[in-house]
């Protein structure tokens, strides 16, 4: 799928509380989190970026692992967030809400003809 530049940017900074929001629900793996987010649409460019944000948000106190072995199943680790991580996710959804809103008002007042017109 080709990206451009705004999507790529818009993505960058919600992926994460996107990933903190799935674990608020239950501890989940690596690449159950990559299904989770394909399955909502248009928040990952790649799979592969999902495991290094992870550890970024382990690195930052957002999430904790652990490793789950069973005899049935190969090994997976598990993520699981901490209590920054729920204060984390607070204060993004927060911040979402009043963002998405202005940017919503303001789009709503900008008629989409005159935005066509100036792309000519």
């Amino acid at each position: 799928m080709a990206e451009n530049s705004t999507s790529t940017q818009l993505r960058r900074g919600v992926v994460g509380p996107c990933i903190l929001a799935l674990l608020s629900t239950a501890p989940r793996f690596g690449l159950q989190l990559v299904r989770d987010l394909d399955e909502v649409g248009h928040l990952l460019s790649s799979q592969g970026t999902v495991y290094p944000l992870l550890n970024r948000l382990h690195d930052a106190g957002l999430v904790t692992s652990y490793w789950d072995v069973t005899e049935s199943e190969r090994p997976r680790r598990y993520y699981r967030i901490t209590d920054a991580g729920r204060r984390e996710l607070e204060t993004f959804r927060t911040d979402w809400e009043r963002f998405a809103g202005s940017v919503g008002t303001l789009l709503a007042t900008v008629p989409q003809q005159s935005v066509e017109r100036e792309q000519r």
